[in-house]
């Protein structure tokens, strides 16, 4: 009889393990990571008796994904509704005149369009590459200020700073560093954001959306 008594209260707590949320087996939601390297993301799967929820993020490579959600967590954090004290706007912070020259107006729609402000960038890295071709073939595998120069970190600074001014950086040997107003250089950009692999990105004279 104890025996039997014994063996009913070990199928109960069994059973309460397995339908509980809160169980001896699972102690709440748990999170697993994959990385997709074909699909240039990362699943993460949050795994508990609800149905499955993926969220999908893009890895940090060093592929064209890689270079701009990087270059994205330095001027927003990756913030689409990121609007900063000088009126930069979105994941990557776009000046109004910058988006006028790719036919860009609305700045509303664009701060609530993540699409856009993703074609948007790839737009501007277009333009800036036709217009910095010639000095990214002059340039790229030379040292400046001991800086290996590369096409992704001449890229990320004329985002920055303009293509103008990533010019004149070059052909000064470094001697013209232009600044934005919180304290971020060219220098500093063509070094944070080398060695990136930017072929993705086709130089286009008139780029635009």
């Amino acid at each position: 009889m104890k025996k039997k008594i014994l063996f009913i209260a070990l199928c109960a707590i069994v059973m309460t393990a397995f339908t509980q949320d809160k169980s001896l087996f699972f102690k709440g939601p748990q999170k697993v990571r994959y990385n997709l390297p074909q699909a240039n993301v990362i699943a993460t799967v949050s795994k508990s008796f609800k149905p499955f929820e993926i969220h999908y993020t893009p890895r940090v490579d060093k592929l064209y994904v890689g270079f701009k959600e990087a270059l994205a967590f330095k001027e927003s954090r990756g913030n689409y509704r990121k609007v900063n004290s000088l009126g930069y706007l979105g994941k990557y912070q776009f000046g109004e005149t910058t988006l006028n020259r790719i036919r860009v107006y609305d700045t509303h729609s664009f701060l609530n369009d993540p699409k856009l402000q993703e074609d948007a960038f790839y737009a501007l890295c277009s333009l800036n590459k036709w217009i910095l071709i010639r000095d990214i073939k002059r340039s790229v595998g030379k040292k400046i200020n001991g800086i290996e120069i590369t096409e992704s970190g001449i890229l990320a600074a004329a985002h920055l700073a303009g293509a103008g001014n990533v010019k004149k950086y070059l052909r000064s040997n470094g001697e013209l560093n232009a600044y934005d107003a919180y304290g971020s250089d060219v220098q500093h950009y063509m070094k944070k954001f080398a060695g990136y692999d930017t072929s993705f990105i086709k130089p286009v004279k008139n780029a635009r959306l």
